[in-house]
């Protein structure tokens, strides 16, 4: 089975909110077996929505809608709806009743417009709505040369649409076929090459059309794998991807940092923690976000024991310009001594940036008790992301170390 997930709503179309019910309906429906192979975002405007129903219906087995489900003027789903199906509204009694008793509640008298929300095209069904005044709208349609499309509205707001869809519509599409399915999906993170040149690594892999399937995102320079597999049960699909993460964790080595949602920060404190051995870092580029960074992740390990921030302080380098390799150095350095530290972590300033000559390098370093190991780099890519690649380049710099390996950061 394929869905569509439909968004109604001026604040969606603008950008004034985030479509946050668009994600949490796809995974639920994925682990209900059902592939949502498209996301409609709609404004509240009537023409439009029954444009994007219809073309919905056409297209996909299973629909799911949220929003439009109010009292006002611009709700406006349980119209699109009835013309999309060419029915009438009709009222529930028992709806409305429902919604008059929430109203008694709260000790207040139901205005007259909430009446809109007990009323539901001839033929659909209810959706109760336990918490809130607009109940969701379940209907069969009829497609030409094919099955039927199970459609399901929902209110906007996320709790209640989450408990509706928990409660009512997931064991409805449950249902909906006799070889149950699930799909799973499994996250191993990335860093230290490009995208393309990871692509190179795993032949065939990321070959669109294989299963399990695998894609790749890139986010702030890490790069994620994503394996997807589906089958009768979580256990089943888990056994199906388990080659292929072999493979990849095989064919990348110590590219592979972590899995699901780690981060480079996590995968260095577990290996500190293993070794019982701190760290403390100094930041002038980066402003303070690889300290961040360790001190967000510390319930991961206890080894991170404090970070200093030094825009434009050149103490800490010993009196070196703080763009050269051997401010880097003498600050990695300074650091370890003044936290009492196995390690000491630094990122020196960063160059202004010129677009019409070749990138200037910043130095980063790392500091144990027997060396500094300075490193270089330059500011590529967008500027929004010079900041998280370099914080994770010394985090992969000390990572590669305390695997005992002899590879570049």
């Amino acid at each position: 089975m394929i869905a569509e997930v439909i968004s109604i709503g001026d604040e969606l179309t603008s950008g004034q909110r985030l479509d946050t019910n668009s994600q949490w309906l796809s995974q639920r429906l994925g682990d209900l077996g059902v592939t949502v192979v498209y996301h409609t975002t709609v404004a509240d405007d009537l023409q439009a929505n029954v444009r994007v129903f219809r073309q919905a219906v056409e297209r996909a087995d299973v629909v799911v809608a949220t929003g439009g489900l109010g009292p006002t003027a611009d709700d406006l789903t349980r119209d699109a709806l009835a013309a999309t199906s060419g029915a009438e509204l009709v009222l529930h009694e028992a709806s409305l009743e429902h919604i008059r008793g929430l109203f008694a509640r709260f000790q207040r008298d139901m205005p007259e417009r909430n009446k809109l929300q007990a009323m539901f095209p001839a033929g659909s069904r209810p959706i109760p709505n336990r918490n809130g005044t607009a109940p969701g709208i379940a209907m069969q349609l009829s497609r030409p040369g094919g099955g039927p499309c199970r459609l399901f509205a929902l209110p906007g707001v996320p709790s209640e649409m989450q408990e509706m869809f928990e409660q009512t519509v997931g064991p409805a599409i449950a249902c909906l076929s006799d070889r149950p399915r699930v799909i799973r999906h499994h996250r191993i993170k990335c860093f230290g090459v490009g995208e393309s040149h990871l692509e190179q690594m795993l032949p065939d892999l990321i070959r669109r059309g294989r299963t399990p399937s695998v894609g790749i995102t890139v986010h702030a320079a890490t790069i994620t794998l994503r394996i997807t597999a589906e089958g009768a049960t979580p256990e089943e699909c888990l056994a199906a991807m388990q080659p292929t993460m072999a493979t990849i964790r095989e064919a990348l080595g110590t590219i592979v940092f972590g899995e699901e949602d780690d981060e480079l920060e996590h995968a260095v404190l577990r290996l500190l923690d293993q070794r019982n051995e701190t760290l403390a870092t100094i930041e002038v580029g980066t402003t303070g976000l690889l300290a961040h960074w360790l001190a967000e992740a510390a319930a991961a390990g206890p080894g991170f024991r404090g970070g200093i921030v030094a825009p434009g302080e050149s103490e800490f380098a010993g009196g070196q310009d703080l763009l050269s390799r051997e401010a880097a150095g003498a600050m990695a350095e300074d650091c370890r001594k003044r936290f009492g530290t196995h390690y000491g972590l630094a990122i020196g300033a960063f160059p202004v940036v010129d677009p019409a000559s070749d990138p200037a390098p910043f130095y980063f370093a790392l500091a144990t008790a027997n060396d500094v190991t300075v490193k270089s780099s330059t500011l590529a890519a967008h500027p929004a992301i010079w900041k998280a690649r370099a914080a994770k380049q010394a985090l992969n710099l000390l990572r590669l170390l305390l695997l005992h390996t002899g590879e570049d950061a």
